[in-house]
């Protein structure tokens, strides 16, 4: 019943927020600046119509979960290399500062030179991710209780058995926090740097070139496409999520 009526007040936020749009498209009156609803509407049904608008999306979504997913894994190793060799953490520390620090405009364009554009998505999405999976796991493995591995040495447990038994519950929630807020930049810098570098088969294209041509319309359902999708990718990532915390004792710790 709780359920229910949240999402009865969520329906109700956006019905409401529709109907202030609409109410404000009517009032300009001019869809070059702000479209109608039902009209963005009547566009992305479409959209949905063509067997090139899911070709872009199915491109757009695989090439950045491709960079997201090599993030996630890379950032879990070199954050327990780091914690278990100093020299690691001295060695790569300044570099996870300055990827933090630079704007992903920068990195967008310096990518776009060293790589060519097809690449440059992925690539951008992964730089976003790491530092967010590489500072939560790191966290995570120094937040280990101590007397739990002092009982493992007092019990002479194996290196497997401490993995399962005591590092990996106490990692697993920093993990799948960092993975769930990961996934909501590295989808929005992804297609970002798909909209600067306009690669072929890319939603980022279509909005570019939406933009290009004063096509409001075109460019709101774009945007309407990439806030479902993130939507789509944030419930499927949840569920996942509250699926590895169970299994694990932890708790799935987000940043609603």
């Amino acid at each position: 019943m709780k359920c229910w009526r949240t999402l009865g007040k969520q329906c109700a936020v956006i019905a409401l927020w529709i109907a202030l749009w609409a109410l404000l498209a009517a009032a300009v009156r001019q869809p070059l600046l702000l479209p109608d609803p039902a009209a963005v509407l009547a566009r992305l049904f479409a959209l949905a119509q063509q067997t090139a608008f899911w070709q872009i999306v199915l491109f757009s979504v695989g090439r950045i979960m491709l960079g997201i997913l090599c993030a996630v894994a890379l950032g879990a190793v070199m954050a327990v290399l780091s914690c278990r060799f100093s020299a690691v953490e001295a060695l790569f520390a300044p570099l996870l500062t300055v990827v933090k620090a630079t704007p992903v405009a920068s990195f967008i364009l310096l990518v776009l030179i060293w790589i060519g554009r097809g690449s440059v998505p992925a690539v951008i999405a992964a730089l976003m991710v790491l530092p967010v999976v590489w500072t939560n796991v790191a966290a995570g493995v120094r937040g280990v209780d101590r007397e739990l591995l002092e009982m493992a040495d007092s019990y002479r447990l194996g290196a497997a058995v401490r993995l399962r038994r005591i590092l990996i519950p106490s990692v697993m929630p920093y993990f799948l926090s960092a993975v769930r807020t990961g996934i909501g930049i590295g989808w929005k810098a992804g297609v970002a740097a798909e909209v600067l570098t306009v690669p072929v088969r890319s939603i980022g294209k279509m909005i570019y070139e939406s933009k290009l041509y004063l096509e409001t319309t075109d460019l709101f359902a774009w945007t309407a496409v990439v806030i479902v999708i993130s939507l789509l990718l944030e419930k499927l990532l949840v569920a996942a999520l509250e699926r590895l915390g169970g299994r694990y004792g932890g708790e799935v710790r987000g940043n609603d």
